[in-house]
């Protein structure tokens, strides 16, 4: 039987065997010489000792079960295994129920439910958490009906979540709710700096990204909203590295239009850490800036990526090219912010990757 916290009473030679014998107790019992208690009582040839039981029931305290929007985009798919890796049990909310069991087989993450819209409802109430990352990629050529698309995409899927949230039982109702946002809040600029107290621009991304924000915040008064607001994410099975990296390969790498715009960036490791660590440290609540400590101008990125790669950075692509290709979508590209992670150094959170040249060398080992 396990025993929490008991004292025993047992001989030396006794107490010498099951400590020696790797057999004489279930793994789940940690033993210490520290934890010997000197009896009240001597008795020849007896100690008594605490047993410390790490039992089921304290591990499974520890475990939350988490839904999660946006579970087989690039970031998703490496949260999704980073709590599996932990073992929490996971709720992928989707549109694309086979979309997703490709992505999220069984074999591989046993346990893992995968809900379609209609049944989300049952996947949120009893959750621990929700983390809120779906939205249509914006790097993209900007028609009326794909800007329209991706306003609509953010704000309906939170909006929904959100509902479900508010009106579960307060005894199934989800504590916490991380939503992703964007650095596109703040606006663009070659000079200023911003961080989660700035104020939010005056262009279309920005307001996006007012509406998206206000739409988590309301959440229930009892729900821990933590809204993260997401730099360019590096990693080598997604993001803008991975479209870039075939270029540089064919020695036709090169910055972007001046090459003078901010890159406020972070590693997809140190992203999916920022959210793991707002799922489970109640201080992590409002706005925080998922980016790296060092921005760099575009410019200086491309020259890191290519040395990185042993590749030359000197086939500037030209403003007007990508204007052609994709629009007013080339604001994304051809314009940056400055963004430095003030809230998440107050709250003590650790970038792996604090460097873009440590951060590239890592993806591409």
């Amino acid at each position: 039987m396990c025993l929490h916290h008991s004292v025993l009473t047992i001989s030396f030679s006794e107490r010498m065997e099951l400590l020696c014998s790797t057999t004489s107790l279930s793994s789940s019992f940690a033993l210490s010489s520290a934890l010997f208690v000197p009896p009240s009582i001597s008795v020849p040839g007896t100690r008594r000792f605490m047993v410390l039981c790490s039992s089921e029931k304290s591990q499974k305290e520890n475990q939350m079960t988490v839904s999660v929007t946006g579970a087989t985009g690039f970031i998703g798919r490496k949260l999704v295994q980073r709590l599996r890796a932990d073992n929490h049990s996971i709720r992928v909310l989707t549109r694309s129920k086979s979309k997703a069991e490709q992505i999220f087989p069984a074999k591989d993450f046993p346990g893992i439910v995968i809900a379609e819209e209609s049944d989300w409802k049952n996947c949120v109430q009893g959750s621990t958490a929700v983390v809120n990352l779906a939205g249509l990629p914006i790097s993209t050529r900007w028609s009326p009906e794909i800007k329209k698309e991706i306003k609509d995409s953010r704000i309906r899927i939170t909006s929904k979540v959100v509902d479900l949230i508010n009106n579960s039982p307060a005894e199934a109702r989800p504590t916490v709710l991380v939503s992703a946002t964007a650095v596109g809040y703040y606006g663009t600029s070659e000079t200023g700096v911003f961080d989660e107290n700035s104020p939010s621009g005056k262009d279309y991304l920005a307001e996006v990204c007012r509406e998206w924000e206000g739409t988590a915040l309301k959440a229930n008064k009892d729900v821990r909203v933590a809204l993260i607001r997401i730099g360019v994410v590096l990693g080598k099975d997604g993001g803008a590295l991975a479209m870039m990296i075939p270029f540089f390969q064919m020695f036709a790498g090169g910055p972007l239009g001046s090459g003078q715009q901010w890159f406020s960036w972070i590693h997809v490791d140190d992203l999916v850490n920022l959210i793991y660590e707002a799922l489970t440290n109640p201080s992590y609540q409002g706005v925080i800036n998922g980016t790296a400590p060092n921005p760099v101008r575009l410019g200086e990125m491309c020259q890191q990526l290519g040395s990185v790669l042993s590749r030359p950075s000197w086939l500037p692509v030209p403003d007007f090219a990508l204007k052609a290709l994709l629009g007013e979508g080339a604001t994304v590209v051809l314009e940056g912010q400055k963004v430095l992670p003030v809230r998440a150094k107050e709250l003590g959170f650790e970038f792996k990757y604090k460097y873009v040249k440590d951060a590239l060398r890592a993806i591409m080992q």
